[in-house]
């Protein structure tokens, strides 16, 4: 009966390694493909403001300068 008892209990300590395993490695790939989009979006905004100041400046094409 002990023996089984232990065997139990290493069953389920394995069972929630597992688990834990699983839940960590889709963790880290959903924080991966979050820094992915953060970086895109800084990426977009530094365009962006790149665009505005030029066309602010008169430096852009008459079809990207902001008009008052």
């Amino acid at each position: 009966m002990k023996n089984v008892i232990t065997l139990g209990a290493l069953v389920i300590s394995l069972a929630l390694i597992v688990f834990l395993y699983l839940r960590l490695s889709d963790a880290e790939q959903k924080l991966a493909a979050a820094e992915q989009n953060a970086k895109d979006c800084m990426q977009v905004t530094f365009q962006l403001q790149n665009k505005l100041t030029q066309a602010t400046r008169g430096t852009a094409p008459d079809s990207a300068k902001v008009r008052n």
